[in-house]
């Protein structure tokens, strides 16, 4: 099975984004259900000294309960999950994670922050389907070379870690060379946006934001409520706390004492994952957001959400379809 196989099952073209912290299996689970991939970050099962390998708990959970409702619902199966690894060199977990993974037969691979052969194969060995994000057309280059079966194009606007390019050039670029599946990522909040994304060449929309202001979630209610408040002015693009760009809330920023508008720069060398985060935990209140929550407007079930987006997908296209073909080209006289 190939990544556009999948596509025509879903309810609408979509993949919600691993959270950081935020992504646990209730939110997994409902993303699947209502019919878009859902996914979370290895990460966010966290372990300590003696305790079991909360991984592995994680996806026999999401399996068996996804398995419990296809049976149920023969002719509307939830759609596949997917799992983040972050492929950088200071996750420790990262080999174990990749065995665990591979036991459990995970249906789609998501990785980021590096592309390595190694993960691809191991991906592939059961069966998985590979995606890797990247910001720019170089990125996409190598992680294609390494084996990766899809993209995902982060561009600016996006949640957490973000590129700076615009979705247009950045899709376009990579499609002057990759016919493979491509999500696009990048301040998508609503089903037209989603439209969007596929008329300009990605074969689904990669949605994370929208998905902190859900019942399921694992954020805290002021960080839900941040996101239902605010708009695209509200978010500030920093390498401060992880040392790789991304987007994150002005007013969590100032909640912990700093200027958000005079953010110094971060030393990219005290990136650290090998203790289970994609974050230092001195920055846990700093809250990562992309740029389309002007039109979050209230926190519901992730069902919900789904079934808005849907909603407004299909508006768009029958907008889009019932429009009267373009006017021929005009030949305009140009005045000495």
């Amino acid at each position: 099975m190939t990544f556009r196989d999948i596509i025509p099952s879903l309810r609408i073209p979509v993949i919600g984004a691993p959270l950081f912290i935020i992504s646990n299996p209730d939110l997994v689970v409902a993303q699947c259900k209502a019919g878009i991939i859902g996914s979370f970050p290895a990460l966010n099962a966290r372990e300590g000294d003696g305790e079991p390998i909360m991984l592995e708990a994680w996806l026999k959970r999401i399996s068996e309960e996804l398995d419990r409702y296809n049976q149920a619902n023969p002719d509307r199966p939830a759609a596949p999950y997917a799992v983040n690894q972050i492929v950088h060199r200071t996750n420790q977990r990262l080999e174990r994670d990749l065995e665990i993974c591979a036991k459990w037969k995970v249906p789609v691979w998501i990785t980021s922050l590096g592309a390595r052969v190694e993960v691809n194969e191991a991906a592939h060995s059961c069966g998985g389907i590979v995606l890797h994000d990247v910001i720019n057309d170089r990125f996409a280059r190598k992680a294609i070379e390494k084996g990766a079966d899809g993209l995902i194009a982060v561009a600016a606007g996006a949640g957490g870690h973000a590129g700076a390019l615009s979705p247009f050039a950045l899709v376009q670029e990579i499609r002057r060379w990759f016919d493979g599946p491509i999500a696009l990522s990048g301040a998508i909040a609503r089903g037209d946006a989603v439209l969007a994304a596929v008329a300009m060449g990605a074969d689904a929309a990669y949605i994370g934001t929208a998905f902190i202001a859900t019942q399921e979630a694992n954020a805290v209610e002021a960080y839900k409520r941040m996101i239902v408040e605010g708009g695209a002015n509200d978010i500030v693009y920093s390498d401060l706390f992880t040392g790789v760009w991304g987007n994150y809330l002005k007013p969590s920023i100032a909640a912990a004492g700093m200027d958000p508008e005079d953010l110094p720069r971060s030393d990219p060398s005290k990136m650290n994952f090998s203790s289970g985060s994609s974050k230092p935990k001195s920055w846990k209140e700093i809250w990562g957001s992309g740029q389309g929550i002007g039109v979050i407007e209230k926190v519901v079930p992730a069902a919900e959400l789904v079934e808005r987006l849907a909603t407004e997908y299909e508006a768009a296209r029958a907008r889009l379809f019932s429009q009267p073909a373009a006017p021929a080209r005009r030949e305009y006289a140009v005045s000495a």
